[in-house]
């Protein structure tokens, strides 16, 4: 069966009562974001001590540790901005195991200054595309290198968003230290969202064998709100990547709030991933139950 996961960045608290939190809404897994209130684990902070400190805490409460959140830029177009951003990515990788996962999760980058989602003419242009690809391999080595997998999200404002332009990285970059976080919500822009089945299809005929771990957020139109969108999730210290819901044409909601057809996401992907941890996302702590039953129920009503 399936597992639903949870984001940890979404409890925003101390390592042990982050923990203690999500076990108590009954999650047997989570996707680690490195913010705690009591552990410094930004860039140069990370030891191997401080990994299985925090690794050791989850499992104690039952909640293994699936994959690590490593989102960021990776080709900002200040090549030191760039050379930081890659360099803390580096050191979660080369620390994963010990936090006891194998991946670690990035989006493909965008040559936009402004904001890590809105597209820039050049993410979709030859040299745009070689040079993700460049970095991406070189990430991949470095995860190989220490026993871990970078898994690339793709997002369509970034260099890697269409079903063509992934299936093209991976050609490119064959190798093990690569894998693919399945999110289907990422694929849709305002000219595919209503030939949503064909593309839930097509992205699982073309990419099954590459998933490692899935996502569970929705996808709609977004009406009159054509501008990035940021949610109050209620921490002040929160992320970008945790407060963003989209930008133009396109809002990415909670589970359940949206148009996604969960059922056939959540067959396709079960077809080769019966066990697969699915963790939600674009929520509050607040409506993290309502999410959670909204996935426990497509979980239970499609048999995986």
């Amino acid at each position: 069966m399936m597992q639903a996961g949870i984001f940890t960045g979404y409890f925003p608290y101390g390592l042990e009562e982050t923990a203690k939190k999500i076990r108590g809404l009954d999650f047997n897994t989570v996707q680690l974001d490195l913010h705690f209130k009591d552990v410094d684990l930004s860039a140069g902070q990370i030891t191997e001590a401080k990994a299985k400190q925090v690794r050791d805490v989850f499992r104690d409460h039952h909640l293994p540790i699936s994959c690590i959140s490593g989102y960021t830029n990776i080709i900002h177009p200040d090549k030191e901005e760039r050379a930081r951003r890659v360099g803390y990515l580096k050191e979660i990788i080369r620390n994963a195991r010990h936090f006891g996962t194998p991946y670690v999760i990035s989006e493909t980058g965008t040559y936009n200054t402004e904001s890590d989602w809105v597209h820039h003419p050049r993410n979709k242009t030859e040299e745009g595309f070689e040079e993700c690809r460049a970095v991406i391999a070189d990430l991949a080595r470095t995860a190989h290198d220490h026993g871990a997998v970078f898994l690339l999200e793709t997002y369509v404002n970034n260099v890697v968003g269409s079903v063509e332009e992934t299936a093209r990285m991976f050609a490119q970059v064959d190798h093990p230290g690569l894998g693919l976080l399945m999110d289907p919500t990422n694929y849709f822009e305002t000219h595919n969202i209503d030939d949503m089945d064909r593309i839930l299809n097509q992205v699982f005929d073309t990419l099954s064998d590459k998933i490692r771990i899935a996502h569970a957020k929705d996808v709609k139109r977004s009406g009159e709100d054509k501008s990035e969108k940021h949610a109050d999730i209620g921490d002040a210290d929160a992320l970008e990547s945790h407060t963003f819901r989209g930008v133009g044409e396109i809002e990415l909601p909670a589970p359940g709030l949206g148009s996604l057809n969960y059922d056939l996401y959540l067959r396709r992907l079960a077809e080769k991933h019966p066990n697969i941890p699915v963790i939600i996302e674009h929520l509050s702590e607040e409506d993290v139950p309502r999410a959670k039953a909204f996935l426990d129920g497509r979980f239970r009503e499609n048999g995986v």
